[in-house]
């Protein structure tokens, strides 16, 4: 799950935040909920687009597990919906634990907007847990969630503002839901054009670029990446369809040796392909921070 790239994913993305805008938020004291694996989906992917959602991967026979449960619930609480606290028994939901590679419990992740956030593991001093739980709001704020504003030091009847949908969006998600990525692209890289800061849609724009890359990939070409190393155009769709397969590691694999193989525009070719790939995946996921390591190494 962490990083997940895969065309079904980039595509969800936009339905799972247009799911979690309509439906309700939580309700005023129930920030702490049990999920398994049928409402994985709703209660946890899907209200990641509204606020942070920290699981908590614990079992009834786990000793730690009852010490740094009662923590994590406090601390929902007191923070009044700013985040949302899932506790998921691992034994009965097997599939789930396997899924996020869970190696020992207690485990805590955080998920935001889709995307999971490694955590910790075991049980934690409660001034420690308050530290993870405040890196996971910062975050959320920094991804623009709209339930993240909701900080604890806030009044509890604060009303909340509902900023209105930007038609510019709208109308690139229509070019992306009819299958348009050629019209999507440009509605993106319009807005991009007249907000260079706009990370929104910058992010939205990488993501049907890759799209479109795969919809007309030349597969021949794809093909040849293993036996022509040096070239540029099998490597980088190659590169697109592991990507696209969700296998990350052989993409970023693929095109850091060929940075360290080519020069010139070849290689430039290939580090854009790369700093591409990293927008997509997220500042948070370490092989993001470890490929970027590579490559400045390769670079330098």
């Amino acid at each position: 799950m962490s990083g997940a790239v895969d065309l079904a994913a980039i595509k969800a993305r936009s339905e799972a935040a247009q799911r979690a805008a309509d439906a309700p938020g939580p309700a005023p004291g129930e920030y702490v909920i049990d999920v398994d694996e049928a409402s994985f989906q709703s209660e946890v992917l899907d209200r990641s687009f509204q606020v942070p959602v920290v699981l908590d991967m614990w079992a009834e026979w786990c000793e730690p597990c009852k010490q740094l449960s009662p923590i994590l619930e406090r601390l929902a609480t007191s923070d009044d919906g700013s985040w949302v606290l899932a506790k998921i028994d691992t034994d009965a939901n097997p599939r789930v634990a396997q899924a996020l590679q869970v190696q020992g419990i207690p485990a805590v992740f955080a998920v935001i907007g889709g995307q999971l956030i490694p955590g910790f593991q075991g049980a934690l001093p409660e001034a420690q847990v308050r530290e993870f739980i405040d890196a996971v709001l910062a975050a959320a704020k920094d991804a623009g969630l709209p339930g993240a504003a909701a900080a604890p030091e806030q009044e509890a009847d604060a009303e909340p503002t509902e900023e209105p949908d930007d038609p510019r969006f709208t109308a690139a998600e229509e070019a992306l839901d009819e299958g348009n990525f050629e019209l999507a692209a440009e509605r993106y890289q319009a807005i991009v054009d007249q907000e260079p800061a706009n990370t929104e849609a910058a992010f939205a724009l990488g993501q049907v670029r890759l799209l479109q890359r795969i919809d007309t990939i030349d597969r021949a070409a794809a093909g040849r990446a293993d036996t022509s190393p040096d070239d540029v155009d099998a490597q980088l769709a190659a590169a697109d369809l592991s990507l696209a397969s969700n296998d990350v590691q052989s993409a970023f694999d693929r095109l850091l040796a060929a940075v360290t193989r080519l020069s010139g525009d070849d290689r430039e070719r290939v580090r854009t392909r790369l700093l591409e790939y990293f927008d997509l995946l997220g500042p948070d996921d370490p092989r993001v921070s470890a490929a970027r390591r590579q490559l400045a190494r390769a670079l330098f």
